[in-house]
């Protein structure tokens, strides 16, 4: 079954039995559905959609754009573009919400719908509920022949994307000029790849070596930005003739950066990175999710303000910052999420404000990772079988630790004085996650293997 419908959006495999994959039968009646979502919580008539480059990009654009016109919506489609990019063109279309066809950092014979509101921000779960029921209904209703909709194609907004990030205050691009960096960059040969050279160039970034750039869809090598499946770049960079290696996911809403000798910057860094040099000049709240670093944390209590977990997902993650007021948040895959530009994860103005901040610091990016504190992310799993009850699992372990700072808002989340572990079930298979940081990557993986051992406990005894 590779067709998975949550509140994330709907999201499959391309080619195969409907009601199995992401079939043009599926695609009609979730966009149907949110259509009528959209009619009932707003009263805009317009709808703003993009897409990344995988090969069935096109296909889907033509299917979600006239069923949207057939339900009488008028479509602005922006082509090839990025997620960030059509959150910020919703609300300046004056849109009652979005669609971006991607399936982010998945391989490219996946595709996913993912949906927006008319601030250009993900559906939280309560709508998402709705749309499912709706799509579950299929009870819809579409214009009349003098009703339908209109279809404008609107290749206008990289630039205007790039210009509200050049007009952010702490965005300096005579820095960053200055500073002459060599940069190369990998795009996963998606849309990254048109705007990420782009807005270097408007940066002043001159010296650019354009890796995996083309967006043609095909991707040179799994698509989500871990040092694993950065091979490529980091034998490029480490050769020394770069200053700094830039890396994004086929939807540019994740950043990963590489040092100049070619060691990982650490995705889980790049927020900490971004949120340092934010505290610098704004000092205020900061949120990350649950299974991100510590280090936010600390930099943040460093210089006395108030850093908030909220649960794992980028919905969860915005919710909490705008209850806290937080000035900069995101998620340990590489997400910036900087308010000031918008509520979402954008990489372009992470890298930005990153580049921003490696010119004012004066020195190679390595050494500027040193200066954070080194924890270390294990992530393991534990499969189960079906019949068991996971609740009840987590609830066991729950109180086995029940004289340590234990967070259960999302999964069980358990303190040991600087070492965390974090345990939560999937939503589509009997697997419990565990996430440990420690000190050391031994440590980490000690903590995580003792909860392992726990879990497996648990389960024998019944």
């Amino acid at each position: 079954m590779t067709l998975i419908k949550s509140i994330s959006g709907i999201r499959g495999t391309i080619g195969g039995k409907n009601g199995d994959t992401l079939s043009p039968l599926d695609l009609v009646k979730f966009t149907s559905a949110f259509g009528m979502w959209v009619k009932a919580n707003s009263n805009h008539s317009t709808l703003v959609i993009g897409r990344d480059a995988r090969p069935s990009g096109e296909l889907i654009t033509h299917i979600v754009a006239s069923t949207l016109q057939a339900m009488g919506f008028d479509v602005v489609d922006l082509g090839l573009s990025t997620t960030p990019t059509v959150e910020v063109a919703v609300p300046l279309e004056q849109a009652g919400g979005g669609i971006i066809i991607t399936a982010s950092h998945n391989p490219s014979q996946w595709n996913a719908l993912k949906l927006l509101n008319q601030e250009g921000e993900f559906l939280p779960p309560e709508a998402s509920q709705q749309v499912l029921a709706l799509a579950e209904k299929e009870e819809f209703e579409y214009a009349e022949v003098k009703k339908i909709g209109s279809y404008r194609l609107d290749d206008t907004y990289l630039q205007k994307h790039i210009d509200l990030i050049l007009q952010l205050p702490l965005v300096d691009k005579e820095a960053i000029a200055q500073r002459n960096f060599k940069v190369i960059l990998d795009c996963v040969n998606s849309t990254g790849g048109i705007f990420v050279p782009k807005l270097l160039e408007a940066l002043g970034v001159s010296q650019v070596n354009p890796m995996y750039c083309e967006p043609n869809g095909q991707f040179p090598h799994n698509p989500e930005p871990l040092p694993e499946n950065l091979t490529d770049i980091a034998r490029e960079m480490s050769k020394g003739n770069y200053d700094v290696g830039i890396v994004v996911d086929p939807d540019v809403d994740r950043l990963a950066l590489v040092c100049e000798d070619g060691s990982m910057f650490g995705e889980e860094y790049t927020l900490v990175a971004v949120a340092d040099y934010v505290l610098q000049h704004t000092p205020g709240a900061t949120v990350s999710n649950l299974s991100s670093t510590q280090a936010l944390r600390d930099i943040t209590h460093k210089i006395g303000q108030t850093y908030a977990a909220a649960a794992v997902g980028e919905v969860n993650v915005v919710n909490k910052m705008k209850e806290t007021g937080a000035i900069i948040g995101g998620e340990g895959n590489g997400g910036i999420i900087y308010p000031t530009l918008h509520y979402g994860r954008d990489a372009l103005v992470g890298i930005a404000l990153f580049l921003s901040h490696l010119a004012k610091y004066g020195k190679p990016i390595s050494m500027l990772r040193s200066t954070y504190p080194k924890y270390h992310i294990s992530k393991n799993k534990v499969s189960l079988t079906p019949e068991i009850d996971v609740d009840a699992i987590l609830e066991k372990v729950q109180t086995k630790y029940k004289n340590q700072p234990i967070n259960t808002e999302d999964g069980v989340k358990i303190e040991f004085d600087s070492i965390w572990v974090h345990l939560r079930k999937s939503n589509t298979e009997p697997i419990i996650r565990i996430y440990s940081e420690a000190d050391s990557a031994s440590t980490a993986d000690s903590i995580a293997n003792k909860i392992i051992q726990d879990i497996k406990e648990m389960v024998a005894e019944g």
